[in-house]
């Protein structure tokens, strides 16, 4: 079995803005595209354009209708991946030492040459963010781009994750959480970053900003707008001409 470290020395993550996410899976096409192109075996698909198709992916969106205490219901999309946990029940079951978490900046990765596709680390990860690769029958998983962020031959503004990158509405969020002072440890304070599921006490680096009520902004009653307002207005307070004399005449009918 996997040993995990006492500590390591940075807790690299992502921070998803629930409230911005907009659900257009662009994190979803870019994470596969660069990952089946680079780290690692490619990410294989089955049966694409068949009528029963099936893939391995790294990053997936849900979408769910919340209801709030009060105010309207609402459309909440919410991107799941490997949450990188500083207690990953995915690396301690891994018979063969594949899966492990590194010391230097916290991700956990898999070692695809040890692994033997068995299956236990899919098992122990409540969040299900693992995927068994069919063609290549080894365990897949995000690793926050490691290929890229590390990558000195890409511009600065590009070595983040490539969902992070892709993101229209600037939902996603990378750095480090093991840093108070960090933008994203910022954000998390700021918002009141939650952990998802935190009874499973794995201590998951990513975090999630809440959504908040659609009607209140800035702590305070939203205004309502109408967006059809400009259409319905009337064009002049009081018709003049042919219109005007028509609408008199047909007054005293």
């Amino acid at each position: 079995m996997t040993q995990l470290p006492k500590t390591t020395e940075r807790k690299m993550g992502l921070v998803i803005d629930l409230d911005t996410c907009v659900g257009c899976h662009a994190c979803v096409v870019s994470c596969k595209g660069w990952n089946t192109e680079n780290y690692g075996a490619p990410l294989s698909d089955q049966d694409p354009y068949g009528s029963n198709p099936s893939g391995t992916f790294l990053n997936r969106i849900h979408s769910y209708e919340v209801q709030p205490e009060s105010g309207p219901a609402q459309l909440i999309h919410f991107p799941k991946s490997c949450l990188h946990c500083e207690d990953a029940p995915c690396v301690t079951v891994c018979p063969t030492g594949a899966s492990y978490k590194r010391v230097e900046d916290g991700i956990v990765l898999v070692n695809e040459s040890d692994c033997i596709g068995c299956g236990l680390c899919a098992w122990a990860c409540p969040y299900g963010a693992r995927e068994l690769d069919r063609a290549e029958g080894v365990m897949k998983k995000c690793t926050l781009c490691v290929d890229r962020i590390y990558n000195e031959n890409l511009p600065e503004e590009d070595r983040v994750p490539a969902c992070v990158r892709t993101c229209p509405s600037n939902a996603r969020h990378f750095g480090d959480l093991g840093d108070p002072d960090s933008e994203v440890s910022q954000l998390v304070a700021e918002r009141g970053g939650m952990d998802l599921m935190p009874e499973q006490d794995t201590k998951p680096v990513n975090k999630y900003l809440p959504p908040r009520p659609k009607d209140m902004l800035n702590d305070g009653p939203r205004e309502e707008i109408d967006i059809l307002a400009p259409l319905l207005a009337p064009v002049v307070e009081e018709p003049k001409g042919f219109l005007g004399w028509l609408d008199k005449t047909l007054e005293k009918l």
